[in-house]
């Protein structure tokens, strides 16, 4: 996978004219005719809660940021709570356990993905894929989609978060060669000693800033015995006796870090293993 200003995404599952490498059917080069060209639009995987912290760099600019990086097209994975049919749009509510944000459908184009697609309709409760673009009017924000349509096949929800977290972390930690070469030279059995230990988290790969009590809580689900789906908030809160809330805030910057992801609810979280 290369993310280097171009996200090269695999085509599981995609639907809808997606082209596998990550760009948007009909994407162009310079244009002859000084039209806006859509040359640069990349394809990016993420999660709600990443739609939702997005930033603009600067008040004139087009697109959002994410990870300090820009972000044209996204793609996103998430469950149906609620559908509204408007006049000129369909609004749908998805919620991926990160965030809830509303994707909208123009009639024109819903109708012309009734026609090219599967006639499976996505339904409130099921899950769905979405093809679009982070929108904002007044402080309000919504995805205007491409293409949006129903999950066949439920491991492309488990694929889509993973895929999204190593986006993620190619952004805030580096390309995966560059933290091999970093291990390297003469403390390179003693970093892989450790690597194996802490799960490629030893002391001297945790980020610097991490604040006490989310090392203690890192700690505590990494050696904690445990089913696949991880600990519960209070359990941890118990184990290491620390208050909820600061194990919630904790938890917070943890899952902001890309070390742990929620499993069967908010707040019971595992490792990520990297």
């Amino acid at each position: 996978m290369d993310y280097n200003n171009q996200y090269s995404t695999t085509s599981y599952g995609q639907s809808g004219g997606m082209n596998g490498g990550g760009f948007m059917p009909g994407s162009q080069g310079d244009s002859p005719s000084g039209k806006k060209s859509y040359g640069k639009d990349t394809l990016r995987p993420v999660t709600i809660k990443q739609l939702l912290d997005a930033y603009h760099p600067n008040p004139d600019a087009e697109h959002f940021m994410i990870d300090d990086a820009e972000a044209t097209q996204v793609t996103f994975v998430g469950q149906v709570r609620n559908i509204s049919q408007q006049t000129t749009n369909v609004t749908y509510k998805l919620d991926d356990g990160t965030g809830i944000i509303e994707v909208k459908v123009w009639v024109d184009t819903d109708a012309m993905n009734d026609e090219g697609e599967s006639k499976t309709k996505v339904a409130e409760q099921g899950y769905a894929r979405v093809y679009g673009r982070l929108k904002a009017f007044g402080n309000k924000r919504h995805v205007g989609a491409n293409v949006i349509r129903p999950i066949q096949d439920h491991n492309e929800i488990q694929y889509h978060l993973l895929e999204a977290t190593v986006v993620h972390l190619h952004f805030t930690r580096g390309a995966p060669e560059s933290l091999q070469q970093g291990k390297g030279g003469m403390n390179g059995a003693a970093n892989g000693m450790g690597a194996q230990q802490d799960g490629g988290y030893g002391d001297r790969s945790m980020p610097s800033h991490m604040s006490p009590a989310a090392r203690k809580v890192f700690a505590c689900i990494k050696t904690t015995p445990q089913t696949n789906e991880g600990l519960h908030m209070q359990d941890i809160a118990t184990r290491i006796n620390l208050d909820v809330n600061d194990v919630l805030k904790a938890g917070d910057e943890l899952q902001g870090l890309g070390m742990i992801y929620t499993t069967v609810d908010d707040h019971t979280w595992a490792i990520l293993e990297v």
